[in-house]
């Protein structure tokens, strides 16, 4: 288990890497607001290990200290550079906070999710606590819009499911984001009209941060085992053997 001061740095596909500390993993074990740490190692990971399988997908999932910036940012084409190239792109999702001091991100008291649809040119916004960052996401619609240089409409689905309590809403926005993800955008075929409305999803809180916690301690373990096994091969006598790394999106219905 994760020691008082431990830091880890999670290598997915040897491509990034995700720094989760025991902070982060106490605010999932002890049922507090997510930090950027937990939510960013659940994009990377589904990143990796879900949109990896549809590699003509061309959805990006943007980083919560990305979005915050790009919300922050008074002149949002200076940020062209530190954004990822959308030029291809057809979905992106945002984690929204609702942070205000742009020095201390950490101090927002509530996570939402926004979808944007640059193909239909549409942003869902998913709140669990009813328009609670409506104008947050609204002001990062806008932004985008500006960034891509495309007209976007903001709709704010009040069905999205909500929270029981005042800290889940972190939780929510992971959960959302991976069914979003898997079961509206890319199981569906490109001829196909897709609802974006979550109502009626059912989300279990409880269930979401036992799975970020199982998911998290489950690549502890294999870098663990990894690291042990390298430093085996490093070793050996016998010295180093080379290894090697081993659809159309569907129209939004709006």
């Amino acid at each position: 288990m994760f020691g008082v001061s431990e830091v880890w740095k999670f290598n997915f596909d040897c491509i990034d890497k995700v720094t989760v500390m025991k902070e982060d993993i106490d605010t999932l074990k002890n049922n507090d607001w997510l930090t950027d740490n937990c939510i960013a190692f659940w994009e990377e990971y589904l990143e990796r290990e879900e949109l990896k399988l549809y590699p003509s997908s061309h959805i990006v999932l943007l980083r919560p200290t990305m979005a915050f910036m790009l919300m922050k940012t008074p002149d949002a084409l200076t940020l062209r550079e530190a954004l990822p190239n959308f030029s291809r792109t057809t979905h992106i999702f945002l984690p929204i906070n609702n942070a205000q001091n742009v020095t201390r991100p950490e101090e927002g008291t509530h996570w939402s999710l926004l979808l944007v649809s640059i193909l239909d040119g549409v942003a869902f916004h998913y709140d669990s606590l009813t328009q609670h960052n409506y104008r947050d996401a609204y002001h990062a619609t806008n932004q985008l819009s500006v960034l891509l240089g495309k007209p976007l409409r903001f709709m704010d689905l009040e069905d999205s499911p909500k929270q029981t309590n005042s800290s889940d809403c972190g939780v929510y926005v992971c959960i959302l984001m991976r069914h979003l993800l898997l079961k509206k955008l890319l199981s569906a075929n490109a001829r196909e009209k897709v609802s974006m409305s979550m109502g009626g999803k059912l989300v279990d809180a409880a269930g979401g941060r036992k799975e970020i916690f199982r998911t998290i301690e489950g690549f502890r373990k294999e870098g663990e085992r990894r690291r042990s096994h390298d430093e085996s091969r490093s070793s050996s006598p016998f010295g180093k053997s080379k290894s090697h790394d081993s659809k159309s999106p569907p129209r939004i219905d709006s």
